[in-house]
C-alpha cells in the first residue's frame, strides 16, 4: 500500500488510544469500547502469543518487540533478521491485517482470505526496521458475530531450512539434504530430536504439506510432548510436517528427525539416516568439533 493511502488512513482515524496487555504476550479487547475512528496502540513483548479483537471497530496498531532467545544473542550479537508468522483463527471475521514497514502499508491478510481455510502468513524484517501490524475493521451492519483473532510467533535468525507453509518466505534449499555442519547444529538447537522410523506419509494438496507419521525408538529431546506412547506399546508415535514439494516418501531404516515447533506442530529441519548421523557425530567427536554432546545407542 502506498504512502498516500497510509496518510489517508491516519487522517481518517483521528483519535489514538494506548493500551498494553497484562502479560505482554497476548491481548484481548473489544471494539465496543473504542471511540469512533480511533486507532488503539498495542505493544507486546513475547516471542509468541495471541490477539483477540471482539466486535472490531476502528483500528489496532500492534507493535511486536520480543526478547528473542537466539544463538546470536548468546554471543552478544543481535539477530540478523526476525521472522514473524501469524495464524488466523478459523472464525476470523470483521477485519483485515496490513504489514506496516517503515510507514508503508501492504495487505497481509484480507477478510475474504481469512474466511477460507486458515493459513500461516510469514514475513521477515531487519532489526533496524520499524515494523508493526495494522488491523483495520471492515464495514458491516451487524458486528455482533465478528471476532478477529490470531496467534503469532517470532524467531530471531530462524533456521532458513524450516519448512513453513507460507509463500511469503523464501524456502530455497528447504528440501536439500542437510550437510554435516547443519546436522550437528540441528541436534543441539532443535525443539525436538527423535530417532525413529517412518510409518506412513500423507499429503495435503490444499495446504501444500506432507505429514510424516513417525514411530519413535528414542526421544533425545522434545520441547513439548509431541511424541507420546500409544496403547500398550512402549514406542511413542507422533507426526512431523514438511513441504509437499519435498516429495517425502516412506523408506526402510531409522532416521534422526530434528526440527522446530511451529504453532503447536512439529516441522522438519534435518532428517539424516541414523547410521549416517552416527558416523558424522563420531568423526566430529574425535576431532573435538561437535558443538554439543549426544548420547548414542
Amino acid at each position: 500500500m502506498p504512502l498516500v493511502l497510509w496518510a489517508l488512513c491516519v487522517g481518517v482515524l483521528d483519535t489514538v488510544l494506548c493500551s498494553y496487555s497484562e502479560d505482554q504476550c497476548s491481548w484481548r479487547g473489544s471494539g465496543l469500547s473504542q471511540e469512533s475512528g480511533s486507532v488503539e496502540q498495542i505493544s507486546l513483548h513475547c516471542a509468541e502469543g495471541s490477539l483477540e479483537w471482539l466486535y472490531p471497530a476502528g483500528a489496532l496498531r500492534l507493535s511486536l518487540s520480543p526478547r528473542l532467545s537466539t544463538s546470536t544473542e548468546a554471543k552478544g550479537k543481535s539477530p540478523r533478521q526476525v521472522t514473524t508468522c501469524i495464524k488466523p483463527s478459523s472464525t476470523f471475521r470483521g477485519a483485515q491485517i496490513y504489514l506496516e514497514r517503515n510507514g508503508i502499508l501492504e495487505l497481509l491478510l484480507s477478510e475474504a482470505d481469512a474466511s477460507l481455510r486458515p493459513r500461516v502468513h510469514c514475513f521477515s524484517w531487519q532489526p533496524q526496521e520499524k515494523v508493526a501490524l495494522f488491523l483495520q475493521s471492515t464495514l458491516h451492519q451487524d458486528i455482533s458475530r465478528r471476532i478477529a483473532a490470531f496467534r503469532y510467533e517470532l524467531r530471531g535468525d530462524w533456521n532458513s531450512r524450516l519448512s513453513l507453509t507460507s509463500s511469503n518466505l523464501s524456502m530455497e534449499g528447504a528440501c536439500r539434504p542437510c550437510n554435516d555442519t547443519e546436522i550437528l547444529m540441528a541436534i543441539c538447537t532443535s525443539d525436538f530430536v527423535i530417532r525413529g522410523n517412518i510409518r506412513t506419509v500423507s499429503n495435503d494438496a490444499e495446504m501444500q504439506e506432507s505429514i510424516i507419521s513417525v514411530s519413535a525408538m528414542r526421544i533425545h529431546r522434545q520441547k513439548f510432548t509431541l511424541f507420546q506412547p500409544v496403547g500398550k506399546s512402549s514406542k511413542s508415535m507422533g507426526s512431523i510436517h514438511t513441504l509437499l514439494r519435498c516429495g517425502v516418501k516412506p523408506g526402510p531404516g531409522s532416521f534422526l528427525f530434528t526440527g522446530w515447533l511451529h504453532f503447536g506442530e512439529a516441522w522438519l529441519s534435518c532428517a539424516p539416516r541414523y547410521k549416517d548421523f552416527r558416523r558424522i557425530y563420531e568423526d566430529a567427536h574425535q576431532a573435538h568439533e561437535n558443538p554439543c554432546e549426544v548420547s548414542l545407542d
